[in-house]
């Protein structure tokens, strides 16, 4: 081979600008702040920080995935955003803490590929940390669900957020000196973040830590995308004013944000729809001679647990003229022949689809049945006549939950005199009583 032949293959085989060296010193760069520092604490810290309070109150969310992303949406931006923050921050301000910042103005590669390269392990350990966290939750939700599904776009947008606040802190560790810096930012983002939620305006959905509430509903189609475009553009536009060569290219992403921000606000509480597959209702199977109960589809697995509960009601209204014959969720409204069960929520009533006090939860269905519709109470001036009414009902709420003893004790001996009655006399008062439940008239509402 000629040397001629062998320069020309040297000069092919050579970048002629050094690129692929930058390249592998650029990865290089980024392997070892990967496994060093604080990147990997950051990971760690995120998935703990929301664990803890999510594992801590699970009897709330554990079986609704609504109420599953709703509390995880909460700790990720309230409790991860400003962690983040704060870890971005302080790798902000590491230059100014060694002394190193003059030096970085020698080195070829632009402000921008120095920012990146030095925030992005710490984003990408914050992003393992939150999918980490998010994986256990959502493995700890599945067994307990009825209908439903996790939602995409609240995924997507919540680590849009924590990455989006990761970069604005890091651009505030660049530009402030103080060694206090990030745990100020932590704190002082934490009270903008959480302080919205208590206001009325529907700007307060601009907050990334907004009062979303996913139980029963679902964002419409684009609410990644807007949300993504408001908080995106925000850190964008901190980094190009920042760390670009032409830093008119921040007016970019400006615009960007403020035109999804413009969207975002007046649309307000529309953002969020009705979830069709968990609004629909699901009954218990039909059985001759005991009520159906219907409930939210998201609810089905409680059934067999409500059914339970409500079984010593149900045979002791068995035989009753204008018994219901359905019982549907405190939200329906109950038609005729239907009557409205006690309302219970997740943590308070129900824990892993099992209701947490069954006797309670039948109480409380019993004084539903007997509640009358009065807004303007009994017409009657007669204290002794409103309370015969008032001491005929707690007594029988009493007999139909099974209770030990009623709510007043003087109603103790109607429960007694209730007990004691023969079947088929029973039921034919019960059935005269039940017939008066929509009436406010006392006279109506027969002796027992």
């Amino acid at each position: 081979m000629t040397a001629s032949a062998t320069s020309v293959k040297t000069a092919a085989g050579k970048p002629p600008s050094g690129r692929a060296p930058a390249r592998t010193a650029l990865r290089s760069t980024l392997r070892t702040e990967l496994r060093r520092g604080i990147a990997p604490w950051t990971g760690l810290a995120v998935a703990l920080t929301l664990l803890v309070p999510l594992w801590s109150k699970a009897a709330q969310w554990q079986g609704s995935w609504g109420a599953t992303q709703t509390e995880l949406h909460a700790a990720a931006t309230l409790l991860g955003g400003p962690l983040v923050a704060a870890a971005t921050c302080w790798q902000g301000g590491r230059e100014h803490r060694r002394r190193t910042a003059e030096l970085l103005l020698s080195v070829p590669r632009s402000r921008l590929a120095q920012v990146m390269t030095a925030a992005t392990p710490i984003l990408l350990w914050a992003t393992a940390g939150y999918l980490l966290a998010l994986g256990l939750v959502f493995a700890a939700t599945a067994p307990y669900t009825g209908a439903g599904g996790p939602s995409l776009s609240v995924v997507v947008t919540d680590l849009g957020s924590l990455l989006s606040i990761g970069f604005v802190g890091f651009v505030a560790g660049r530009l402030v000196r103080w060694r206090l810096t990030a745990p100020v930012l932590a704190a002082v983002l934490y009270v903008l973040l959480g302080a919205p939620s208590y206001v009325e305006s529907d700007a307060r959905f601009l907050n990334p830590a907004g009062p979303y509430a996913f139980e029963g509903s679902v964002p419409v189609w684009w609410f990644a995308p807007a949300l993504l475009a408001w908080t995106g553009g925000i850190a964008a536009t901190a980094l190009l004013a920042y760390a670009a060569r032409r830093r008119l290219l921040a007016v970019v992403p400006l615009v960007l944000a403020v035109a999804a921000g413009a969207v975002i606000a007046p649309t307000g509480e529309n953002l969020f729809r009705d979830d069709p597959a968990v609004a629909r209702r699901v009954c218990s199977a039909p059985a001759a001679g005991t009520p159906q109960i219907c409930v939210k589809a998201s609810d089905a697995p409680v059934l067999p647990s409500a059914s339970a509960a409500l079984a010593g009601m149900f045979s002791r209204l068995e035989g009753v003229p204008g018994a219901p014959v359905r019982y549907v969720d405190s939200e329906s409204d109950p038609k005729a022949g239907e009557a409205a069960l006690a309302h219970v929520m997740r943590g308070w009533g129900i824990t892993r689809n099992k209701l947490t006090a069954p006797q309670t939860y039948a109480s409380e269905t019993a004084l539903t049945l007997v509640d009358r519709d009065c807004p303007d109470g009994l017409r009657t001036s007669d204290r002794k006549v409103a309370e015969r009414v008032h001491l005929t009902d707690d007594a029988v709420r009493t007999w139909l939950a099974g209770d030990d003893s009623p709510w007043d004790p003087a109603a103790r001996p109607l429960v007694t005199r209730l007990t004691t009655m023969p079947d088929a006399d029973r039921r034919a008062w019960l059935g005269r009583f039940l017939a008066t439940l929509k009436s406010c008239e006392p006279a109506e509402v027969p002796a027992l």
